[in-house]
């Protein structure tokens, strides 16, 4: 197990949960490889994703096929200017890469929005800690786990 994976799994018992991590060589980076490899539909597929409100980092926890709506977002946090996070401001907030960071376990406390149409599955899997890690996680175990608040914040497609 990888140091990334360790602290994900000592953040998750501290939590109360015991998630069964799944480990895929080939890779879960996107939403897309995660769900082909779990073998479950995209949309239950959590991308952990760092945004940049106001210079301080958010989380949006966004369903696979969806993508998140920088102004959607800023409404929410009531921020001038809302951006995605660069490689390197996501892991100085989150301590985990990008493709592998997890709903939670992050060495600061974080606002995270969770994306409503994660809400209407059983099951989600979201990332472990490292790019080829993934675990399932009931919705409103996310919802608690993450300390997020339910929004809608997707992209319309036009």
């Amino acid at each position: 197990m990888t140091r990334a994976g360790e602290r994900f799994l000592e953040a998750a018992r501290l939590l109360g949960l015991e998630p069964a991590v799944r480990r895929f060589p080939e890779g879960t980076k996107t939403a897309a490889d995660a769900a082909r490899a779990v073998g479950c539909d995209v949309a239950q597929i959590v991308k952990s994703l760092v945004f940049m409100a106001d210079g301080a980092p958010l989380l949006a926890l966004t369903s696979g096929p969806n993508r998140a709506d920088p102004e959607r977002l800023a409404d929410l946090v009531q921020a001038e200017h809302v951006r995605q996070a660069n490689a390197e401001e996501a892991r100085s907030a989150t301590g985990f890469a990008i493709g592998g960071t997890p709903p939670f376990g992050h060495p600061q406390r974080l606002t995270v929005l969770m994306d409503r149409d994660l809400m209407g599955w059983e099951e989600l899997w979201a990332a472990a800690g490292t790019p080829d890690t993934v675990f399932p996680i009931a919705p409103r175990e996310l919802l608690r786990a993450s300390g997020g608040l339910i929004a809608d914040f997707k992209q319309e497609t036009r």
